[in-house]
Parts: structure tokens; sequence; C-alpha cells
């Protein structure tokens, strides 16, 4: 993937009063070998595990058709084939909407039966340059909208189930309900307020304004799904002491990348900072919890975050296996563990700096037995990192 471009891909959902499952489903892939990203988003008929799970189908055959370059036509009469028709109503048990976001050239959005797009450079809405309508011949009821657009840094996709557009319907305030037209200007009032809102405080606006629309009850699932093309926000992670003391002053110096943007796990590393930066580890007492388990984290002015080091890593590691990207953080979790991954949720990038002297300490035979080499935590959070939160992870070792 371009290293100059990051594409945040985010999806917030409801799902129906009284149902157990969402009948709506989505599926997101970054292929970084071929500057692509992939995301499918499904609404099933009705709710329920059974609109579940046909959403489901809908988004697996979609993005294997789409991975795999299949002729366009061809795929999307394929899905329709397989995808069971209502006996009642003689519709398509699902529909769909698909973004194949190519860097540099041309993206395709393919959309069957869900709310047409919404394609924002700023606050302005941005025209498809070219549209075409295809009627399938084995389902000649059925319209299939193929929109080929240009995306630049700074734009904005967003894709939403039915339960966005049609919330709040027979309301007096809301007639035809909320409408795409009331998700339009939401979204761009919201950009205008905040130019760098991400995607998911972006999906996340938008599906629960919809859900407050009618707050009594989720009347219908909700899925708002937004595609967000920036610079990437890049954080950087230093633990453990370098391997050759001489090397010090250049690893001090990497932890000089922006106090947003910076943290310090271990209590080595900070003092090796502290003496060679002249800076000084604060700690606010007032982040002292008596029932918390790990140390309280402090802040070295102008450098970054500070934390303990091997407990804390071990922790924010299996809160993020634990987890999920919707909510990977229990309100019990301990401050320091949850302060690094709010700022893990809020990067794209993470850069691990890993000093690789062994810390004597860590040798102690009475230490709990999980307590594993820095390094192997590392690798861990790594892999969590970019297979369940999709982020990009870089470790050096030093």
């Amino acid at each position: 993937m371009n290293d100059d471009v990051f594409v945040e891909m985010e999806c917030r959902q409801f799902i129906k009063t009284g149902q157990e499952a969402c009948g709506d489903d989505y599926q997101l892939m970054t292929l970084e070998e071929e500057n692509r990203a992939i995301a499918v988003l499904s609404d099933g008929l009705g709710s329920g595990i059974k609109a579940n799970m046909l959403a489901n189908m809908t988004t697996t055959m979609a993005l294997k058709f789409m991975r795999s370059n299949l002729d366009l036509p061809g795929a999307v009469e394929t899905m329709m084939d397989a995808l069971p028709v209502c006996e009642v109503r003689h519709i398509s048990y699902a529909t769909f909407s698909i973004v194949d976001l190519r860097l540099g050239g041309t993206t395709k959005i393919i959309e069957m039966g869900n709310p047409r797009y919404i394609h924002l450079r700023g606050e302005i809405e941005v025209p498809p340059y070219k549209h075409e309508r295809f009627v399938s011949p084995n389902w000649p009821d059925r319209e299939v909208d193929t929109y080929n657009v240009r995306m630049q840094t700074g734009d904005r996709l967003i894709i939403a189930s039915d339960g966005v557009t049609q919330a709040g319907v027979g309301q007096k305030k809301y007639k035809f309900g909320w409408r795409r037209s009331g998700e339009l200007e939401f979204a761009r009032d919201l950009i205008r307020r905040t130019p760098d809102i991400s995607a998911r405080d972006l999906a996340n606006a938008i599906a629960f304004q919809a859900l407050s629309i009618n707050p009594e009850k989720c009347a219908d699932d909700i899925s708002c799904l937004v595609i967000y093309l920036r610079k990437p926000r890049v954080m950087r992670i230093l633990t453990g002491p370098p391997y050759h003391r001489e090397h010090d002053r250049d690893f001090a110096l990497l932890a000089t990348a922006g106090a947003d943007n910076v943290v310090i796990c271990g209590g080595t590393t900070a003092n090796i900072l502290e003496r060679e930066l002249g800076k000084k580890v604060k700690i606010d007492l007032k982040l002292i919890r008596a029932d918390d388990e790990l140390p309280p984290p402090g802040i070295m002015d102008g450098v970054g975050l500070t934390t303990e080091g091997i407990l804390t890593l071990s922790k924010v590691c299996s809160l993020l296996e634990k987890g999920d990207p919707s909510s990977p953080i229990p309100p019990d979790a301990p401050m320091a563990a949850r302060l690094i991954i709010n700022r893990i949720e809020e990067s794209d990038r993470i850069e691990f700096i890993v000093g690789t002297k062994v810390n004597e300490a860590h040798q102690d035979p009475n230490l709990p037995l999980e307590l594993e080499l820095r390094r192997n935590v590392v690798k861990r959070i790594a892999e969590v990192l970019e297979k369940k939160y999709r982020k990009k992870v870089d470790i050096k070792y030093y």
C-alpha cells in the first residue's frame, strides 16, 4: 500500500431490537501488494440469524469474486443465482454494496438494492464520472448499478444499509425516513465542524444519529461503513534498553516524534531518555487507583506517555487478543494499558523500537510463569494488530 496514503475502513452496526444477530454483514480486505482495498456491506432480508447468514454468504462471495478479478457481470450473476428468493415478496434475500478501491486508479462501486453511496471531498459531494446499470438476464427485476469514481487523499466514501436511510419512517418529522439526503447533510455538517474526523468516528456518529431518531427501539438493523483516504497517523513505542550503551543517544532521539505519538514502556527505557534528553517523568497522583494491577502512567514533557514495561505490554496484548475492533477495552482495564490502546486505536501504523539488552530482573524464577520476554510480547501484539485491527506494524530492534 502507498506509504503516503492510508485507507481507513470502519463500520458501526446496531442490531434490531429483539434480535440476537445483526441482519447486516460487512467484510473488509486490504491488498498491500496491489495498492488496493475491498469493502462489502450486505443487508439480509428481514432480521435475525437467518438474515445474518444470508448477508454473510453474500459478503463472502463478493469479497472472493472481487479479489480474484472475475468478470463483473458474471460474478454478480453468480451471486444472484446463489441467493434464494423470498416466496412471499419475490425479492432477493440480500442486497449488497461493493467498493473496489485502487489507489492511483479507478475505484468501482457496485450496488444492488442498498442506498446509494456518498462520496465526499471535504464537504462537497463528488459525482461519479461513469455510471452503468446492469439488468440480469436471469433476474430482470434486479438492477445492479456500477459507478466509477476517482478517489483523492482526503476523500471519504459512506456506505449504509437502509436501516440508516429509513430510520424514523412514519414519524411526523420523518414521514419517509431520514433518507439519504438527511444522512448526507449530517455527514457534511460533521465534517465542516471536524475536518479531520476519522472513519471510525464518522461511522459511529451516523449510526448513532440513525438510532436516536427512533429512541424507543432499533426498528431495523443499522450499518454505516466509512472509507477515508488520508495521510497515515504513526505511533512509536519504545521499550527496553539498547544492546550497546553507546547507542543510547540515537535510541533516545527516536522518541522525539511528537508527544501525542510516542509511548515509552519500561522504567529502564524511561531512565535512558531522561538522561539523554534532559527530561523528567511526571506522574499525576490522581491517576493512581488502589485496585489497579499496573503502576500508574506518567508523562515525559515534550516526549510522550510513559508506563511500566513488560507487565503493561503483556496486559495490552491480552486485552487486544480478547477484544474486537469496535470495543477492545473493558471499562475496568488498567489505566496504563487503556491509554496505550487508545493511542493505538487512533493510529494507523505502529512502530516498535525494541531494545535487545536482557533485563536481569526478568530472569527471577519467582516472577509469574506467563511473563514472556519483551520481544515475544511485541510480536504477539504486532500479529493481533495486523490480523484483527488492520494496523500496519513495523518492528525495529536496537
